[in-house]
């Protein structure tokens, strides 16, 4: 009998490899994305701290736009760069989340980039 693979197991799993190197600082704080079938999510998280600095999301009040296409990305990525630009924070560690940096993830990362974040 085949058992099909758990495609969120896998990512999460992904996810853990790489949160092994990667944390957030006070001086450099982790941009965290998740995205699921119908919205996109990103946070600046402060480890040490172990809290949430700044966030946006595509379903934020104001965000008319549907939130599971790359145009969606592009206005959260934007948004989460302007909130940590207005809060202070000017350099980020890049946390895709275990996804591929393709697609919504990556125009995230680019919007977010020429927002002025640096990183």
């Amino acid at each position: 009998m085949l058992i099909k693979q758990d495609k969120n197991k896998a990512r999460q799993k992904r996810h853990l490899r790489v949160r092994n190197h990667v944390a957030g600082t006070a001086e450099r704080p982790r941009l965290n994305v998740f995205r699921s079938l119908a919205n996109i999510y990103a946070q600046v998280i402060d480890d040490t701290k172990g809290v949430t600095l700044v966030s946006a999301s595509s379903q934020d009040k104001g965000f008319e736009n549907y939130g599971g296409n790359i145009e969606a990305a592009k206005a959260v990525g934007a948004a989460v760069a302007k909130k940590a630009l207005d809060a202070g924070i000017t350099e980020v560690v890049f946390d895709r989340g275990g996804y591929i940096y393709h697609g919504r993830v990556a125009a995230l990362a680019e919007a977010a980039r020429e927002a002025g974040l640096k990183f």
